[in-house]
């Protein structure tokens, strides 16, 4: 049933007051040292307008007829309601001791409103006059039944029972109303929060704890209607409205939802205890621990309301803000901490807002999450190496002469920050993600390998030994780091480590063998060039025994040049004839001889051209006409396509001009 606030009104004064008296009522009831004092003259005047607003005049016969019940019926009100009214004020004046004395005279002579004019008291919340009317026909039912009134017919008294249950269950669910939109309002209706107490306190002297089943129907008066718990649940139920009237936008709104929300939370729920604090505290006795329910309330509020949470899918950043949140902030003077709330709202006693399963579950789930956040940063760290370095062939910084990258320190900027904010959270979370970290690091470090040997084996770059030295180093930093830093043990770390190493270094070294090795090649290949071109480049003229001696010379030379290039490396073994068929040439005596050996010559070098062919035979000391008739004889073999292996030798050599004789 919804109720417009605007029409709660205190109790309406007497006919004859003016509105400035009754403001000055208000603001004595208001100001009054006790609420029982202060609710008394409520409850007179309510019951003095209850009677004022409808009596009439019995006849005499009808009087006398009915006088004794009539006077009896009034004094056991008057009986009831001043000793209950006697337990609760704490002053009270002559004069109102002698508006107490003419409400009894009144009840005498009136009579008690109907049921749907009860009602109609109760809709307009003048609920102390309405309890007076209800607990007037339920005393009066409660003497009928007791004189066996309704011997002969009690579904009479069922009936009317349940017009007195069903009137306080009216009541009831207008204290719930009341106490529900208490803080829907920008300000606090004081005057009706404190008759609402006035009300519950009169309602529990009314009914004292005992049972009164006497027949039929009876076990509905008399009873404890337990307004007390009614007003409890209605701010169990306010505080769960308000959580709820939060705003939460959706995810697929806003990526930082969970933030704002949490945000909002803070700053309304602020709001509304602070209010209480103000202005709802001070209209409840002491004893209502106003403030002290309240903050119960809302914590189990906020509780359902986060278990709620918990039960969605959520992202690595919203387990952290949601873990922070109620691990930091909820305590905090940001929330129930905050200092204008003190002393009333008190957090010492409250329990955990989340239960320990889902305090657990939750820090799972962030684990968990966490795992797949840091393999993905260091995918990340994969992946700038390759494509920001690696393949832009970005050389390595140099720090004291040693080769750097950033590898190390990137790596433990991730492990440091992911420690900070688990640890702020709770030492146990903390040690889980230094964990999972170095986990995480275990199976990087293998798949960094292999990225950067599938690179370095695809293509032979000139940064390849300067990444090779930087890893090195910053991977002796990362150690170094986790151990003074991290306080952990990197034992099994070092195994890891010292494979990679292993490993790089057998890349270098054959990098370097190979490096070696053709370093080898050009320089054999260039002492034979160069030998052979001093050779045949001589204008010497030679007899018979120089050339013998020549030729010896030269085959020892040419064997220590080809076996001292060879044992240090060079695999170019189809260099080692050149120098010896030039040498066997000069020395040879015989000319059909000479042709085998240039015959030989031109096999193994197919890119010797003719000039070279003639400046070996000038140096033989052999005539131009003789010359020419060897080369010849020999220019097919020259000109063959299947001779030689295809390495060039004699096409890098200028061929000295030879001056021809006709």
């Amino acid at each position: 049933m919804e109720l417009d606030p605007r029409s709660v009104t205190s109790e309406p004064a007497s006919p004859t007051s003016s509105a400035g008296e009754e403001k000055m009522e208000a603001a004595s009831e208001l100001s009054s040292p006790t609420w029982h004092s202060r609710d008394s003259g409520l409850f007179e005047r309510g019951i003095k307008t209850m009677l004022s607003i409808r009596k009439s005049k019995r006849s005499p016969n009808k009087e006398k007829g009915k006088e004794g019940t009539g006077t009896w019926r009034g004094k056991r009100l008057s009986l009831r309601f001043s000793k209950s009214y006697e337990e609760n004020k704490t002053t009270t004046s002559n004069g109102m001791e002698e508006i107490g004395q003419k409400i009894e005279a009144e009840l005498i002579q009136g009579k008690p409103l109907s049921v749907m004019e009860i009602n109609d008291l109760i809709q307009k919340r003048q609920l102390l006059e309405a309890f007076a009317c209800i607990k007037y026909l339920e005393d009066e039912t409660i003497a009928e039944r007791d004189a066996e009134k309704y011997k002969d017919n009690p579904q009479e008294l069922v009936r009317k029972s349940k017009d007195v249950d069903l009137l306080y269950n009216s009541i009831a669910n207008t204290i719930q109303s009341i106490v529900v939109g208490t803080l829907e309002h920008p300000t606090v209706e004081g005057t009706m929060l404190t008759s609402l107490a006035t009300l519950i306190a009169r309602e529990e002297a009314a009914h004292p704890n005992t049972s009164n089943a006497a027949g039929p129907g009876s076990d509905l008066l008399g009873i404890p209607r337990k307004w007390r718990e009614e007003w409890r649940e209605a701010i169990n139920e306010s505080a769960r409205k308000r959580v709820l009237m939060v705003p939460m936008a959706s995810k697929e709104e806003e990526s930082s939802w969970l933030d704002l929300h949490l945000g909002f939370l803070q700053k309304h729920l602020s709001e509304d205890l602070l209010k209480i604090k103000l202005s709802v505290k001070k209209c409840y006795p002491e004893d209502y621990q106003v403030c002290d329910m309240y903050v119960e309330a809302f914590h189990k509020a906020i509780a359902s309301h986060l278990q709620d949470i918990c039960q969605r899918p959520l992202e690595f950043n919203e387990l952290y803000t949601l873990l922070d949140w109620v691990a930091n902030t909820y305590h905090s003077e940001l929330f129930l901490g905050h200092p204008d709330l003190k002393p009333e709202v008190k957090t010492e006693n409250l329990s955990l807002l989340l239960t320990p399963a889902d305090w657990d579950k939750l820090k799972n789930d962030y684990i968990t999450s966490a795992k797949g956040k840091i393999k993905s940063y260091f995918g990340n760290i994969l992946r700038l190496e390759v494509t920001e370095k690696w393949e832009k062939e970005v050389h390595p910084e140099m720090k004291e002469n040693l080769y750097h990258c950033s590898l190390s320190f990137d790596i433990q900027t991730i492990i440091g920050e992911h420690m900070k904010i688990s640890g702020a959270i709770s030492r146990g979370l903390e040690t889980k993600t230094l964990e999972l970290c170095l986990a995480e690091l275990h199976e990087f470090i293998p798949r960094f390998r292999e990225e950067f040997v599938a690179w370095s084996t695809a293509q032979d770059s000139p940064i390849f030994t300067p990444y090779f030295a930087a890893y090195i180093n910053s991977f002796h930093d990362l150690v170094l780091g986790l151990e003074t830093v991290f306080k952990v043990e990197t034992e099994e770390l070092q195994k890891i480590l010292a494979a990679l190493t292993e490993n790089l270094r057998n890349i270098f070294l054959n990098k370097l063998r190979i490096k070696t090795q053709e370093l080898l090649r050009h320089v054999h290949k260039y002492m034979v060039r160069e030998y052979v071109m001093q050779v045949i480049k001589s204008r010497r003229k030679m007899n018979r025994e120089t050339r013998q001696q020549v030729s010896k010379k030269m085959n020892q030379e040419a064997r220590i040049l080809n076996n001292t290039l060879i044992d240090q490396g060079s695999d170019s073994d189809w260099l080692v004839p050149a120098i010896h068929h030039i040498a066997s040439i000069i020395g040879e005596k015989k000319k059909d001889n000479i042709k085998e050996y240039i015959k030989e010559l031109c096999q193994d070098y197919p890119d010797i051209r003719k000039e070279h062919i003639l400046a070996v035979l000038a140096l033989r000391g052999l005539w131009c006409t003789t010359r020419a008739a060897i080369f010849r004889q020999c220019h097919g073999v020259l000109e063959s396509p299947d001779g030689g292996e295809g390495s060039t030798l004699f096409a890098e050599m200028d061929a000295p001009v030879i001056i021809s004789c006709f």
